[in-house]
């Protein structure tokens, strides 16, 4: 079998017959054009008739890492806003929840102009987090086999380790 692809040409002619076509029963380039444009629209449809199934089965598909982590900062500023402290009582609770909203909008106040001028940096971050946290697991899962081969129970036929054998009868 051939690694070459064949042509859009030798699929048509396979199509109608096999035999090449002759210089009138070839279609016009518009004809050609059309077809193409039929085809990019049909595949629009399917993508986006895909892309509104998925959404509907899977829900909204997580933005860049620089929206996440401003999604993130904004639900944890929320929490900490919200939270009310049983343990410093009535009397300081509202001094602490005073402090508790100066600390949350100092961290945004930081944290917001960072990811607006480095959005694709979260990204690449994001992308090094996961190419790490797939070094590791292979490390450790080649960890795991070499102990487990080293160490396997012994059976019937196997010699014992360095240890003495007691028995309790």
């Amino acid at each position: 079998m051939s690694d070459e692809r064949p042509t859009s040409d030798a699929w048509d002619d396979a199509l109608d017959g096999g035999g090449p076509r002759s210089s009138s029963e070839a279609g016009s380039p518009g004809e050609r054009a059309t077809d193409a444009d039929a085809w990019a629209k049909a595949c629009a449809e399917d993508l986006a008739a895909e892309k509104a199934r998925r959404r509907g089965q899977y829900g909204r598909p997580p933005g860049s890492a620089a929206e996440e982590l401003r999604k993130l900062v904004d639900t944890v500023a929320d929490r900490l806003s919200g939270l009310q402290s049983p343990l410093l009582g009535a009397v300081a609770g509202g001094a602490a929840q005073q402090m508790v909203n100066q600390v949350v909008q100092q961290a945004k106040a930081a944290v917001e102009p960072v990811i607006e001028r480095n959005p694709d940096v979260f990204d690449h971050l994001a992308a090094a987090g996961s190419e790490l946290l797939a070094a590791y697991r292979s490390a450790v899962e080649a960890q795991e086999r070499r102990w487990t081969r080293d160490s396997g129970p012994e059976g019937p036929g196997e010699e014992p380790g360095p240890g003495e054998h007691i028995d309790l009868d």
